[in-house]
């Protein structure tokens, strides 16, 4: 199984309401994690595959590029601000 690497995923910031703090995502292990544990809602379609793509990327199946996008997208459908993180 080919793993990807943490330096392979472009940061961003999760900027959800109603939670403390923002949640930084900079792998696709943080990705997991913000998907799984700090989702406002687990019903959308983009969630769904959000969700999907994380783990396919995660075997190597698919890019880590296409997972963030994922995220992204997943996000706007929720309402939560994403922000670009330079590193």
């Amino acid at each position: 199984m080919k793993r990807h690497r943490s330096e392979e995923f472009a940061p961003l910031m999760l900027v959800m309401s109603g939670q403390k703090e923002n949640r930084l995502v900079k792998s696709l292990r943080d990705m997991a994690e913000a998907l799984i544990l700090a989702w406002p809602s687990d019903d959308g379609e983009e969630y769904m595959i959000a969700v999907k793509t994380c783990l396919d990327a995660l075997y190597g199946d698919v890019s880590v590029k296409d997972a963030r996008a994922a995220l992204v997208r997943a996000a706007e459908e929720a309402g939560i601000l994403v922000i670009g993180v330079i590193h």
